[in-house]
């Protein structure tokens, strides 16, 4: 009997240790509503005028809802040309759903096409107060139509933004066909970034500041694609359109 309760004493704490170390789930969006969940995110809408025209990159589009839709399950932004005007969508969680250090993974599959820009990223909650590129900027996923095949991972810092040299392209020929995993894993050490389960790109700064590491704060999400700017563009191949940027799931846990 002694034994038995000796036994059980010793199990105890090791289930409650066991459960503690699974990752907890703080996001999981599946777009499994009709319409776009607006207690999670925003829609971010026009051309960024009048404070940042073309969104900070002489980009083309104007952003509207109806450029945003959910269908079998997934999140659709859809770039389209009516005229001489292009339009797409862009989504944030701004002020509803920001988190300090953990996993994002995003299952997405990518448009093709020449000044196509979709993006998987995340600012610094303190944006408004503390301007870009002092926030800090973290680019989970960037794709431009011009470079095809290849997968942009970047860190924008004070230290180093606009080109910076905090970044790794990954190249991966068909990467447009199907869908694929984005995933970083960030801590206050470092940041990992992966392609399909596959580490591509670590960022630990020897020396951790404001200027080379302004990432110990809360990060909010963008889901977006652009048109031409100064990375996607400046050309643009005005006989793809329209075109869509799919999201399978977007999951956050620590």
């Amino acid at each position: 009997m002694i034994v038995r309760i000796l036994i059980l004493l010793f199990l105890i704490p090791m289930v409650e240790i066991d459960d503690f170390s699974k990752p907890r789930l703080l996001l999981s969006e599946d777009f499994n509503t009709e319409s776009l969940d607006l207690e999670t995110w925003n829609y971010e809408l026009g051309d960024g005028c009048p404070n940042i025209c073309g969104w900070g990159n002489n980009e083309r589009q104007v952003y509207t809802k109806k450029n945003i839709s959910i269908r079998d399950q997934q999140l659709v932004i859809t770039a389209t040309k009516e005229g001489d005007n292009y339009y797409s969508g862009r989504i944030s969680t701004k002020d509803k759903f920001e988190f300090k250090y953990g996993t994002v993974e995003v299952k997405a599959q990518l448009p093709r096409g020449n000044g196509l820009w979709p993006a998987i990223w995340m600012l610094g909650h303190d944006i408004d107060s503390n301007t870009w590129p002092a926030c800090g900027e973290i680019d989970i996923m960037e794709y431009v139509g011009k470079q095809p095949g290849e997968i942009h991972t970047t860190l924008h810092t004070p230290d180093s933004f606009g080109k910076s040299i905090n970044t790794k392209v990954t190249s991966i020929e068909g990467i447009e066909a199907g869908f694929h995993i984005y995933k970083t894993k960030w801590d206050a050490n470092q940041m990992e970034f992966y392609i399909d389960d596959a580490l591509v790109y670590t960022f630990s700064p020897e020396v951790k500041n404001d200027k080379t590491w302004p990432f110990d704060k809360p990060f909010y999400l963008i889901l977006n694609l652009a048109i031409g700017g100064s990375f996607g563009g400046p050309e643009v191949d005005d006989s793809i359109f329209p075109k869509e940027f799919i999201i399978d799931y977007v999951k956050v846990y620590q």
